[in-house]
């Protein structure tokens, strides 16, 4: 039977859409999630909105997976939207920051990979849980679709300070 969703769910549903299209834009648009920017700053927002409203959901009465992944993203936004403040980081920074807004972007897809594929269709599920092969094949994907993003955005990252080098020499 196909779980039913809940008030908070629906809204949480609705809502967890916002930083998947703003992270889309800006990684589309700039190659990057920006922080400064305004479609960075409403990234930040609607992730924040997504895991919020996600501590209020449990399929299994408490503390799960998907709680973990919350917190994991918490920390991955918090160091994404403050690198570049620590002077120690140095011109890693860039990188880190990167990095990590581009890891919670990623970790958004796993609960949303699951929590579809346990409902659609309707009659008949195509997964039962996280566990499910389909599951794990397909947040196996969204990890390789991952680094191959974070390593474009690291080599564009080199690049562009290679020419910034060579322009004020």
């Amino acid at each position: 039977m196909t779980p039913s969703f809940s008030p908070l769910g629906i809204v949480h549903t609705v809502l967890s859409l916002l930083p998947v299209v703003f992270g889309a834009i800006a990684l589309i648009r700039d190659g990057r999630i920006e922080p400064a920017s305004r479609i960075g700053k409403a990234y930040l927002a609607g992730m924040l909105v997504s895991i919020f409203t996600s501590f209020g959901l449990s399929s299994t009465g408490g503390f799960n997976e998907a709680h973990a992944l919350g917190i994991l993203a918490l920390l991955a936004l918090a160091v994404g939207f403050t690198a570049r403040r620590y002077a120690w980081l140095g011109g890693g920074a860039e990188y880190l920051q990167n990095l990590s807004l581009s890891f919670s972007y990623m970790l958004l897809f796993i609960p949303a990979i699951n929590e579809t594929l346990r409902r659609v269709p309707p009659s008949q599920p195509l997964a039962d849980g996280p566990q499910s092969p389909l599951v794990l094949g397909l947040v196996s994907v969204v990890f390789v679709l991952f680094v191959i993003g974070a390593s474009y955005q690291a080599l564009r990252l080199h690049a562009r300070r290679k020419v910034m080098a060579a322009s004020t020499a």
